[in-house]
């Protein structure tokens, strides 16, 4: 998968998809927005992208979190 991103993406893609999944960690974790936000220096409306995508249910975030883990 990585090798596929590499060669799909370019490199600010990729950051911005490693932020994104650093976020989710987070989010799973209990960590507020606002704190999340402060510690990652992004926009509290992708944070709360994130945490609706969570909460959804059969959330394919939530289950690539878990498997993660």
């Amino acid at each position: 998968m990585q090798d596929f991103l590499i060669c799909m993406l370019t490199k600010r893609e990729l950051e911005e998809l490693a932020g994104r999944w650093e976020l989710v960690k987070l989010l799973d974790k209990g960590m507020s927005q606002r704190k999340i936000a402060e510690k990652l220096g992004m926009s509290l409306c992708k944070i709360t992208r994130g945490s609706k995508e969570l909460k959804k249910a059969n959330s394919a975030l939530k289950k690539v979190l878990e498997s993660y883990l």
